[in-house]
């Protein structure tokens, strides 16, 4: 502890009584910041509802939504990946795959948020009607909810929305990159391999959706 703060330690010890005095003014110093609860007050409607927006958007900050793409053909069931760009996962192949998806914004649905992330990060826009798969976690903590959709996808005509970073580190340079540099259909086996850990559960849920579907009469 510096001088100051011994010197300050020392001046309570000497005074019991302001010690006691200042002991007793704590309770009534919490109540007052705690909504003044002390008092008998009730939070106003207001508060509440500031309260209950910021819940609302640090909620949403952590959720994003994505659609699963599938196509039937000769080898079977295919999903479509996408692999993010940028110098992080450059070189990553193995568990670095993911589903096109983004955050939900503000006020935005986890279906609108699913075709606008798809069509950002495609360039092409998700036609058809979504099937829900429900939300997954990732290992960071943040939700996924996603969708399937049966369509088909040229993987060499993917055009991705951008992003920047300063790069090399630490240049003062602002880089573009993609935020998706590749796509790729993969069968079940090759996806589940690809996939990142925590969407991994997508696929069985995909395959038991569609196999749930030719067993309905």
């Amino acid at each position: 502890m510096d001088a100051k703060g011994t010197k300050f330690a020392s001046a309570r010890d000497a005074n019991p009584a302001a010690n006691r005095r200042s002991a007793a003014t704590r309770p009534a110093a919490r109540a007052a910041t705690a909504g003044r609860v002390a008092t008998g007050r009730a939070p106003r409607p207001a508060a509440l509802r500031r309260a209950a927006r910021t819940a609302t958007l640090r909620g949403m900050a952590n959720v994003s939504a994505g659609i699963l793409l599938y196509r039937r053909d000769r080898a079977g069931l295919r999903v479509l990946l996408v692999h993010p760009g940028g110098p992080f996962w450059r070189g990553r192949d193995d568990g670095a795959w993911s589903i096109p998806k983004g955050l939900v914004a503000a006020g935005e649905t986890a279906e609108a948020a699913a075709r606008r992330e798809f069509a950002e990060e495609l360039g092409t826009t998700a036609a058809g009607a979504l099937s829900p798969l429900g939300r997954v976690r990732q290992r960071g903590g943040k939700w996924v909810e996603a969708f399937a959709l049966e369509g088909d996808f040229d993987v060499a005509a993917l055009r991705s929305n951008t992003f920047e970073l300063e790069w090399p580190p630490r240049s003062g340079r602002r880089t573009p990159f993609p935020e998706v540099d590749r796509a790729e259909w993969f069968t079940l086996a090759e996806a589940r391999v690809k996939i990142l850990d925590g969407q991994r559960e997508l696929l069985d849920r995909l395959e038991a959706q569609l196999g749930a579907a030719r067993e309905r009469p």
